[in-house]
């Protein structure tokens, strides 16, 4: 009986170092965290960031990057858009290194750091700004980390950036800003 009281003591102790184990690790486990000083999580965007501003682009900062990303991509739409989701901004190939998009990224395809951007729904190329209609739209800010750089042109549109990332994601997040008229 002894022995037996001694292995369930042993048996006990194994997994409560497991249950330890488990906990550290989640614990130190990173989760992709994407935020703007310019505004924060759900709350409305100001006016310079719209077309009736300045139509820049915000500033945007990520953290809780999984170790073996190798480019992020950013697509930010408007669900709230009459008739269909507006997409206003598309870019990919942001290098690996990378955790934070300054503002005013310039209008172009390929940019010095090698980030594409793709063509929003303006047919542009580059970030266009909050322009709803009427009434409070939001702005689904999307950043993807990726296991590759995309194999696209400047000419992608955000169903080709969709499509190229399938099985590719390694984590992703949301940033919402809203704007209104």
């Amino acid at each position: 009986m002894c022995n037996r009281s001694k292995l369930n003591i042993c048996v006990l102790a194994i997994f409560s170092l497991l249950l330890v184990c488990l906990a550290v690790s989640a614990l130190g486990k990173t989760s992709l965290l994407l935020v703007s000083s310019a505004f924060k999580h759900n709350g409305m965007i100001p006016k310079k960031y719209s077309s009736y501003g300045k139509n820049i682009s915000p500033p945007l900062k990520w953290s809780g990057v999984p170790a073996k990303v190798k480019s992020f991509a950013l697509i930010c739409d408007d669900p709230d858009a009459p008739g269909a989701t507006f997409v206003h901004w598309v870019i990919f190939n942001i290098p690996a290194s990378a955790r934070s998009l300054k503002e005013n990224i310039p209008e172009g395809g390929t940019l010095p750091d090698g980030s594409i951007q793709g063509t929003s729904g303006t047919g542009a190329y580059g970030y266009f700004g909050p322009e709803p209609p009427s009434g409070t739209h939001r702005y689904m800010f999307k950043l993807y980390a990726l296991s590759t750089k995309l194999d696209l042109q400047s000419t992608a549109t955000k169903a080709d950036v969709e499509e190229a990332m399938k099985g590719k994601i390694l984590a992703q997040t949301l940033l919402i800003g809203k704007y209104k008229k």
